[in-house]
């Protein structure tokens, strides 16, 4: 497997917003540029550093959070146990992100999304997950840094199966569960800490906290 490193986040930023792969996905951002002309609408880039050993991946972007502020996780509701999780395990600067200008930088972590851009009712059709599972796949490939992928969710946890070419029945998604990827570097799945997780107890702060600590076991382990 090819790799580049270390893969040049401006660059792949500006290649990724010229996406159009997918026409409801893109006439969805045409129409929310110009209902929300303040908004980033548009692919989101992934965040953090490019020689980071933590990967974590999540669904797609939220449409008043990252689609508004062109940072994942920043400005909708999951992004307030991640980024407070992150603080508290060493992975950012500050417990809160509020915008992309906001000089909060994380630490030996990147975060991206298995779906670059809105989907409507934040639903991505399998054709579009698919479709954009080639960005992934280049971001796994381009980042010889990474030794663990955190995937937030089963959407999340199947998009990476998918760019490490796995079968999805070759690791079955489980809050915690670890599974091992075919270069050697370890998936671990969490919940989404979306709203409807959070509120509905399925995903606790303790529940999300103990998978962090694994991911800082992991990385420990890795040297």
């Amino acid at each position: 497997m090819p790799r580049v490193l270390p893969l040049d986040l401006r660059d792949y930023a500006r290649r990724l917003s010229t996406c159009r792969e997918c026409p409801r996905l893109a006439g969805l951002l045409d129409a929310v540029r110009l209902e929300h002309s303040g908004y980033f609408a548009a692919p989101v880039p992934p965040f953090g550093r490019n020689d980071a050993r933590l990967l974590v991946v999540g669904l797609a972007p939220g449409m008043h959070g990252a689609n508004r502020t062109g940072r994942p996780f920043t400005g909708d509701y999951a992004g307030i146990l991640l980024y407070q999780t992150l603080h508290r395990f060493g992975f950012a600067t500050r417990p809160v992100s509020l915008a992309a200008d906001d000089g909060l930088e994380l630490i030996d972590c990147l975060l991206t999304n298995a779906v670059k851009c809105l989907p409507p009712q934040n639903k991505p059709a399998t054709d579009e997950i698919h479709r954009c599972n080639e960005h992934l796949k280049f971001e796994l490939q381009s980042l010889s840094s990474i030794r663990v992928v955190l995937a937030l969710g089963l959407i999340a946890h199947r998009a990476v199966l998918r760019a490490c070419g796995m079968k999805q029945g070759g690791a079955v998604f489980a809050h915690g569960a670890r599974h091992v990827l075919p270069d050697g570097r370890v998936l671990i799945d969490s919940y989404h800490c979306s709203r409807y997780n959070t509120n509905t107890g399925r995903l606790t702060e303790s529940s999300f906290h103990a998978v962090f600590g694994a991911v800082r076991r992991e990385l420990a382990a890795s040297g």
